[in-house]
């Protein structure tokens, strides 16, 4: 069925890109703040390292635990993301009643697990109103989701020299914001994927499809170098801010902003391509351009500052460019009355390899003296990415994505 007679598509697409940058301005609202945190909580290594980390595990334990029980496909889309979206906002808020670093751990993960009933959500309500040009409204909507990542970045660049709370306040009503958004402006569309039961031996079937498992494997691959980029491109800058003069964009802070966010743009673009020459040709070609970047970013680390700032926004632009096309692909692979059950597991399994990908990056760049070099540990995620997506091109399976486009 084409979605040309779906009237008011793009107003919800709108409603919810505009949902979904909201409530992501609270996944990095602590790492956004951590020098500030380190100064007034006194936080070691380990501590710093855990409030990103927990966001990561908590959105894997609650996108599991929501895969495991079909969550995405038994309850409404709209409610459950507006109620996950106020859990968020709630335990975001925990951060300004400074509760050491052990509260504040499990309040980020608690942020984590609540996101993890928002993002995954969107993914299948926006496929609700689109089967022709799913690829470049799900470009729209991570393009949303690496916006809404990256405003904490900004929050902190301008209000630099106030309390870090104005962060972490401006975050939390954000997401408020975004509850409200999806409670009372959305609805699911008319190209409806039908209601599952619970039967965990079902998120578990999903894996046994082979089209689906390349794509996941190429989203995992993707994962590794994401999430490890953006939680500690902010150290990377900050070290080499000192050798810098003048740094690009003015701080560490608001090139890591503008670094984030470039992704936007990125996931449109390959949103647009991926519906003109497919879906595994997309995405090899951004893996192969971000892991490029990988290596490169290094060699840029001393200047000059225009060069640091090319590579990184070229790394920032195709690091989460591809992102949409492979949930994408899932819609279209996977059976129809398990796809939101398909794209949590996806996510969820793609998440649990950022956690040790965000944990070992301060240990590498401890053991090569330094931040220069640490991103080269993440180079192996697009390589096999761009393998897998490769092998998927060739195999009939393709021929259902972006209308035969493979």
């Amino acid at each position: 069925m084409s979605d040309i007679g779906a009237p008011g598509r793009w107003q919800a697409l709108s409603l919810i890109c505009a949902g979904v940058v909201c409530a992501m301005t609270s996944w990095f609202s602590a790492t956004a703040i951590l020098p500030d945190l380190v100064r007034d909580w006194d936080l070691g290594p380990a501590a710093q390292a855990w409030l990103t980390n927990a966001v990561q595990l908590g959105f894997v334990v609650g996108a599991v635990a929501a895969s495991f029980v079909n969550l995405p496909d038994i309850v409404a889309l709209p409610r459950l993301m507006m109620v996950s979206a106020m859990v968020a906002a709630l335990a975001n808020a925990v951060l300004l009643f400074e509760p050491g670093a052990g509260i504040a751990i499990a309040a980020r993960a608690l942020t984590g697990a609540a996101l993890a009933g928002v993002y995954p959500p969107a993914i299948k309500l926006m496929a609700t109103w689109f089967t022709r040009g799913r690829g470049l409204a799900l470009g729209f909507l991570i393009g949303a989701l690496t916006l809404g990542s990256s405003m904490p970045h900004l929050l902190r660049a301008l209000t630099e020299g106030l309390d870090w709370r104005a962060v972490v306040l401006g975050t939390t009503l954000a997401t408020g914001l975004a509850a409200a958004i999806f409670g009372l402006g959305l609805a699911e569309g008319p190209h409806g994927f039908g209601r599952a039961t619970f039967d965990p031996r079902q998120s578990l079937a999903v894996l046994r499809e082979r089209g689906v498992m390349l794509a996941n494997l190429g989203y995992f691959g993707h994962m590794w170098e994401l999430y490890a980029m953006w939680a500690w491109f902010l150290a990377f800058a900050t070290a080499a801010e000192a050798e810098i003069i003048p740094f690009p964009m003015g701080s560490a802070s608001m090139l890591t902003f503008f670094v984030v966010a470039s992704g936007a743009l990125g996931c449109v673009l390959a949103g647009t391509l991926s519906d003109r020459i497919g879906r595994c040709a997309t995405t090899a070609w951004m893996m192969g351009l971000s892991g490029a970047s990988a290596l490169a970013i290094g060699f840029a680390f001393d200047g000059p500052g225009w060069f640091l700032a090319l590579v990184a926004l070229v790394w920032g632009i195709t690091v989460v460019a591809d992102s949409a096309q492979f949930s994408a692909a899932v819609t279209e692979l996977a059976k129809p009355h398990l796809v939101g059950t398909s794209v949590t597991l996806q996510l969820g399994i793609g998440f649990a390899l950022t956690v040790l990908a965000i944990q070992i990056m301060p240990w590498v760049a401890e053991a090569m003296g330094g931040w220069r070099w640490a991103f080269l540990v993440l180079v192996p995620g697009p390589v096999l990415g761009t393998g897998a997506m490769l092998v998927l091109r060739r195999l009939p399976e393709a021929a259902q994505l972006a209308g035969g486009r493979r």
